[in-house]
């Protein structure tokens, strides 16, 4: 009568295991530079990957509207 059960846990919280692991193999994480970048080179590199996939944004709702106006002026 007087025993407690343990509380369930979450599903995909794990056990002793996942703590274990967690504490000892991943570790704390590390935020220091984090929104900054770890350096200039980095930084930059994001910077021109960033403006590439925006380019090609524009270009692919450019060539989506041409379509549209080209079905839309030939019906």
């Amino acid at each position: 009568m007087g025993e407690e059960k343990p509380t369930p846990r979450a599903p995909g919280e794990g056990g002793r295991f996942m703590s274990w692991a967690f504490r000892h193999l991943a570790g704390p994480p590390e935020v220091q530079g984090a929104v900054q970048g770890g350096s200039n080179r980095a930084r930059e590199a994001w910077k021109q990957d960033l403006e590439r996939r925006k380019q090609w944004s524009r270009e692919q709702r450019e060539r989506k509207r041409a379509e549209r106006e080209a079905r839309r002026g030939g019906s």
